[in-house]
């Protein structure tokens, strides 16, 4: 018997560059205790077990173990040991496939948001990996937890226009245009166009 879908139908057993895409303009929520966090996701890239540039490539290890549960599940790493970045594991179990999500259009908890980051922009609340997950005060903890029984939901899509371009911030694998945004967001972590 098939497994649902977690989140609203919203199906992370597909590969990892078609789920990136289809992320573009769906809202991120996360619970925690009496707090809501949410925004649109503006910005994400993908990474699969066969690319050079993923946690995954080398296979199987303690750090990147997240990344090869079911998809629907999180994936949590430090970026250079001090930016926690936030993903979402796609494909089967065992794939070794997740998507960074890269930027958010804040929605709700705004005050909260700015706070955290100690920023009053909301530009620069949640334009970059690092940046959002400050915003949203995530932690390590979330690494492995479920979409269907965790604090994260992922809601309806916002139809956007979608930019496509190489990922960001990496050394292998350049060529390979995965990570998508959207055209018309001020939100992004970068300028829209390579």
């Amino acid at each position: 018997m098939a497994q649902k879908p977690p989140n609203n139908g919203f199906d992370f057993t597909r590969d990892a560059v078609d789920v990136a895409r289809n992320l573009i303009g769906c809202e991120l929520c996360y619970h925690q205790e009496d707090q809501v966090y949410s925004g649109l996701i503006v910005e994400t890239e993908a990474y699969t077990a066969d690319d050079p540039a993923s946690h995954s490539y080398k296979g199987r290890t303690l750090r990147n173990e997240a990344m090869f549960l079911p998809g629907g599940h999180i994936y949590m790493y430090r970026s250079y040991g001090i930016h926690l970045c936030f993903n979402l594991v796609t494909g089967k179990e065992g794939e070794g496939e997740a998507v960074l999500i890269r930027a958010l259009e804040p929605r709700q908890g705004m005050e909260l948001m700015k706070r955290n980051r100690g920023k009053q922009d909301e530009l620069l609340l949640a334009n970059g990996p690092g940046k959002l997950t400050q915003a949203m005060q995530m932690s390590m903890e979330l690494c492995g937890l479920s979409l269907v029984k965790g604090k994260i939901s992922i809601a309806k899509k916002e139809a956007r226009r979608l930019g496509i371009s190489p990922r960001v911030g990496i050394s292998k694998a350049t060529e390979r245009l995965w990570r998508f945004y959207a055209l018309d967001s001020p939100y992004l972590s970068r300028i829209k166009h390579p």
